[in-house]
């Protein structure tokens, strides 16, 4: 017997015969990887949309000063926006943030049922992790809909541009509301969306690439909740035989730890806690709770059906929300908490008042369907690097890389000029042949550095979110822009690490001692701590201790709940002095005080430090004691040989090339002096 219920506008599946439970788990699995997906799908799609807005930015961190009178290229939120650039940035950095909190809501799903969410899935990306997705020919929106269906958008391109009118389209045609979607709808194509439930011709084989086009994210959602509430003949639901109450649970958002004390969304909760786990009605109820916010931040409480998703919590019936669009008070974010957890500094280090809770608290009320069609009449007048670059007249110039309070005097002399860095620009842009295609693979390298270890974040409780990397990522796509006033290709892929080679992490400091001042293989390319792969391969400016990386045999599982935490994306700029130092440089999980990894010198994958290359420009924010090592053997096994300090403001490739001098002595051979930077390294921001 198979009873379909429909009441109060609620559709249920009751008596369903225990015959078709496979087929279920296997619908309602493909259903979670494919909400990870379309959560996926954006965000750099978002990014790459944000970063195309003309500006730049400093960098600025408490107590801080070594930077002051700079810039750097690229925009960045703005505590009092002023200009178009500056209100544009911040509304589209609003939603990427949020976008972020979906794809965390939806992994968490994911796991509550016994699911192993997957970031690097086909339905995205290719095994060399260049993404599928985006292209010039491309028209569909994973899972949801092919554009050339549809009336409005049917000269839309799923691509990767500047803030113009296909990416607006594009932005809305994905938040569009169930009901906009079936109106756009070509006629002889409706029939081909808004799939029922229990799915068609379905069969446990399938999985997350055979799934019907659902038209909007909203009936996605709507559907996934219908699919948990199915009720068989023994009386459960298939979310009571799918539960798992020791899944691992993270959270990015809500998180009370050190360097981020508040939580960002007070009146919700953001993954399931250790009460939830202990009933099934409530987590049940608590996920209903997460695809609500989902498709109430993005679309408006008017969504699929006219109910909100909360109609399908179990227990009272929920009352019918108001027709309204804008975002229900208690999924919006808290202007103090966000002041708290996400500070902002001067040029000397003092505070100031916080631009990301600007600009994220700023359009809190707004769907992000309001907040991209607000942009519309904006458009022709928002400076883009794309129209910047299109005028030949333009280049780089000092002038654009420093503030009215600049001080060549005060200036550091371990990094580069301004004119140095406005000079590299431009010759990297002379280049655009060879040099566009590497700045492309920086970039797809820093964002798979984020994507294989959310593989294993969800897996392993103890797994530390490389916050840093996203901000690595937001700077590598940033200074494509500045540099060609393109997008950089994702689709290019950057190939498999071979894990019988040792590799180095930046320009010359190959321990094979060729001397052919090689830089990092374009397949190592990393934006932070936590997602370099392996020994030899950190980078950056946040030392890193010497143990508990992954492949130091410290990795351990934990039960739900018990997740490592670190605090969560910035953009630009440093936490506070104390938390970035303490006692990693990096922020992050809290490891056992002791000495550091040297850069491109770590033992561990995983640790090291971050930015593969590694900017000319990266200063160190504190100082401490290094271990130095050699790797010997084809297995190439650690051997400690001595130790380094290094200093506040020390540049960090300096510090890299003297390990890298220390373990060649070691070996009997002598090393002069560093070579020259390359333009790609004096291009590229220190890493924030």
């Amino acid at each position: 017997m198979n009873i379909r219920e429909a009441s109060n506008n609620l559709l249920l599946y009751r008596e369903r015969s225990l015959d078709d439970l496979a087929t279920d788990i296997s619908a309602v699995r493909a259903l979670a990887q494919a909400a990870i997906n379309v959560e996926l799908f954006t965000i750099p799609l978002y990014m790459t949309g944000l970063y195309s807005v003309f500006g730049t930015h400093e960098i600025n961190a408490e107590n801080i000063s070594y930077y002051q009178g700079r810039r750097w290229p690229g925009m960045a939120p703005t505590a009092r926006p002023v200009t178009r650039e500056d209100k544009a940035f911040n509304l589209v950095f609003s939603v990427f943030i949020q976008e972020m909190l979906h794809l965390q809501m939806a992994a968490n799903i994911c796991t509550a049922i016994g699911g192993t969410p997957s970031f690097t899935s086909p339905a995205l990306q290719k095994p060399d992790h260049g993404w599928s997705c985006y292209g010039p020919e491309q028209t569909t929106i994973p899972h949801v809909i092919n554009l050339l269906d549809t009336t409005r958008y049917h000269d839309t391109k799923v691509s990767l541009g500047a803030l113009n009118k296909n990416t607006l389209d594009l932005f809305c045609a994905i938040e569009q509301t169930e009901k906009d979607a079936m109106e756009i709808l070509q006629p002889d194509k409706r029939k081909d969306y808004f799939p029922t439930v229990p799915f068609k011709d379905w069969n446990p084989s399938k999985g997350e690439m055979d799934l019907p086009m659902f038209g909007s994210i909203g009936h996605m959602y709507e559907c996934y909740a219908q699919y948990l509430r199915i009720e068989y003949t023994d009386g459960q639901t298939l979310w009571q035989k799918l539960f798992d109450p020791n899944c691992v649970q993270q959270d990015m958002f809500n998180s009370m730890v050190k360097g981020h004390p508040r939580r960002e969304y007070p009146r919700i909760e953001t993954a399931l806690n250790q009460q939830d786990l202990a009933d099934p009605v409530k987590a049940f109820n608590k996920v209903i709770t997460f695809m609500s916010a989902i498709t109430d931040q993005g679309e408006g409480s008017q969504i699929a059906l006219g109910r909100s998703l909360l109609r399908y919590q179990l227990g009272p019936v929920q009352p019918a929300p108001l027709p309204l669009t804008d975002v229900k008070e208690k999924y919006r974010e808290d202007r103090q908490s966000l002041e708290i957890d996400y500070p902002s500094y001067t040029a000397t280090g003092q505070h100031a008042p916080s631009a990301d809770a600007e600009a994220r608290y700023h359009y809190a009320a707004e769907t992000h369907l309001e907040r991209f069609e607000a942009l519309r009449l904006e458009l022709p007048h928002i400076m883009t690097w794309e129209k910047w670059h299109a005028d030949p007249k333009n280049t780089w110039t000092a002038g654009m890389l420093t503030t009215p309070d600049y001080d060549p005097a005060k200036d550091s002399e371990a990094i580069p000029s301004p004119q140095a860095i406005a000079d590299a620009l431009n010759r990297l842009k002379q280049q655009r042949a060879t040099e566009y295609p590497i700045l492309s693979k920086v970039a797809v390298g820093a964002i798979a550095g984020i994507t294989t270890v959310l593989d294993t974040y969800w897996k392993i409780a103890t797994t530390a979110f490389p916050y840093p990397s996203m901000v690595g990522s937001g700077d590598r796509v940033s200074l494509c822009w500045a540099v060609f006033g393109q997008a950089p290709d994702l689709g290019l892929g950057i190939g498999a690490p071979d894990d019988k080679l040792l590799y180095h992490a930046c320009q010359a400091l190959d321990l094979h001692g060729d001397g052919q001042e090689s830089c990092a293989a374009i397949e190592i390319y990393h934006s932070c701590r936590g997602s370099n792969g392996c020994k030899a391969q950190g980078g950056c400016g946040f030392a890193q201790p010497d143990a508990g990386g992954s492949s130091c045999g410290h990795g351990s599982a934990a039960s739900a709940g018990q997740a490592a935490k670190a605090a969560p994306y910035r953009v630009r700029g440093r936490k506070s002095h104390s938390d970035a130092t303490d006692p990693n440089l990096c922020g992050g999980p809290t490891p056992t005080p002791g000495p550091y990894s040297a850069p491109s010198d770590n033992r561990c994958g995983g640790l090291g430090g971050c930015a593969v290359p590694i900017s000319a420009s990266q200063l160190y924010p504190e100082g401490g004691t290094m271990v130095l090592y050699d790797f010997v053997g084809p297995q190439h096994e650690q051997q400690q040989i001595g130790e380094m300090t290094f200093a506040l403001g020390d540049s960090v490739y300096g510090k890299a090339w003297q390990a890298y001098k220390a373990v060649m002595a070691s070996r009997g051979k002598q090393i002069g002096d560093p070579p020259k930077p390359t333009d790609l390294r004096i291009a590229l921001p220190p890493s924030t």
